[in-house]
């Protein structure tokens, strides 16, 4: 009986670790030493981005996160009004979005948001609206 329990027990282990592993089939994973996104789609890298992240006196913090809501068109409440053209909010109120200081992406440049390329924010944006949110993950490294 004990053996039987051990292996039904392993095999519970190795038929939901694979699940957890891909629970998002999106992984947009930005790197702040290299101020670069690379987006991978179930495991497979699709994308590599330039972005900006914070500047200095701001934070882009460290983590991973689901994507928590979308905004097509969203002006920020907290910066005049800017805008922030295919937002991904997922944490609070930071986001992965677009902007038009595209001379600024590679380097420090925002608030604490993480920007692309719009026509590259447009593509996150709708591989996104296709998978669903839960499928979504932004992880932020050093």
């Amino acid at each position: 009986m004990r053996l039987l329990y051990s292996v039904l027990l392993a095999a519970s282990v190795l038929l939901v670790q694979p699940l957890t592993a891909s629970a998002a089939s999106i992984v947009a994973r930005v790197d702040l030493s290299t101020q670069t996104m690379t987006v991978s789609h179930h495991g497979h890298v699709k994308y590599r981005w330039k972005v900006s992240t914070a500047r200095q006196g701001k934070v882009t913090p460290v983590g991973s996160w689901k994507a928590k809501w979308l905004s097509r068109n969203h002006r920020s409440s907290r910066y005049n009004n800017a805008p922030m053209p295919y937002s991904i909010f997922y944490n609070g109120n930071y986001a992965v979005h677009g902007t038009y200081s595209i001379k600024r992406l590679g380097r420090p440049a925002s608030a604490g948001c993480i920007r692309l390329h719009p026509d590259n924010a447009a593509v996150l944006f709708r591989m996104a609206q296709r998978e669903g949110l839960s499928n979504v993950r932004i992880v932020v490294q050093r």
